[in-house]
């Protein structure tokens, strides 16, 4: 997903207000994911089918653990690129088995980072617009609304019965910032319209259908300031993750993700010279 550029709000003076918003959210976000790459957490996640109203359907729960990072790397002649990496730690409470295969909706052991759209070289994306001021419960804070800019091609790709679906361009939203020190305190977004999945005449032999059509898909994230030692440090950090879909002619038609973010602690390497054989 790619996002954001600033859009002049509905007054002048809001115009500016968002330029120099933005400006300050890119330079934080980077700062934050600077220290990020040396925090560790554990990431415990429920896949909740519901029923037509939205509420449990009462069927089995997917639970599972995770130890997660975020990576900040560059690659040759390109800017840095966030990446959340998992490792997986239990599946409905008992250890991985050697050949599990993750389910269709399992995070990925690799995605990317949310807040990656609020950096400068991102933000082009995305048109943005003063939402006005209020609070959150860490205190004063300032609202902006996103909205995609335009359109680019859709990705779907198929493995087997799992299909996975990149949508540039088809978001809106809104972030909620903290105003004494820039952080992003929530970040809600939601696809824009209906999107069609064409099904390969060889996948999903039990669907009777030519498409999934994917008729919801929004996410909500909350964070929450996470105090370390050694030295002493607040870092503000996920605390949770709250995803709904809905896609017709799927195995499972509605979903809710929740994401909880718990255990968080910092890692730090040091290094020393060896000399080598003589």
């Amino acid at each position: 997903m790619a996002v954001g550029t600033a859009v002049v709000a509905a007054s002048p003076d809001e115009g500016r207000d968002v330029v120099q918003l933005l400006a300050r959210i890119g330079a934080r976000v980077e700062q934050y994911f600077a220290r990020a790459q040396s925090i560790i957490c554990r990431e415990t996640v429920h896949l909740q089918p519901l029923s037509s109203d939205l509420t449990f359907d009462g069927s089995h729960v997917r639970k599972l653990v995770y130890e997660l990072r975020v990576a900040w790397e560059a690659t040759e002649g390109k800017a840095p690129e966030a990446t959340v990496l998992r490792e997986l730690v239990s599946i409905d409470g008992r250890p991985p088995k050697q050949g599990d295969e993750p389910g269709c909706m399992d995070p990925k052991a690799v995605s990317p980072e949310p807040l990656a759209m609020l950096l400068a070289a991102q933000q082009p994306e995305f048109a943005f617009t003063w939402a006005g001021a209020g609070r959150t419960r860490w205190g004063p804070s300032v609202a902006l609304d996103f909205k995609s800019k335009s359109r680019k091609k859709p990705e779907v790709t198929w493995k087997g019965e799992c299909v996975s679906v990149d949508l540039p361009g088809r978001w809106r939203g809104k972030v909620w910032i903290d105003s004494a020190t820039g952080d992003v305190v929530r970040l809600d977004e939601q696809m824009i319209g209906i999107f069609e999945i064409p099904i390969p005449k060889d996948g999903l032999r039990r669907v009777d259908s030519s498409a999934l059509v994917i008729e919801r898909a929004d996410s909500s994230i909350r964070y929450r300031p996470v105090l370390f030692h050694d030295p002493e440090e607040t870092v503000m950090l996920p605390e949770s993750i709250v995803t709904v879909q809905v896609v017709r002619n799927s195995g499972v038609p509605r979903l809710r993700i929740t994401q909880s973010f718990t255990d968080y602690r910092r890692f730090i390497t040091d290094g020393r010279i060896v000399s080598g054989p003589q």
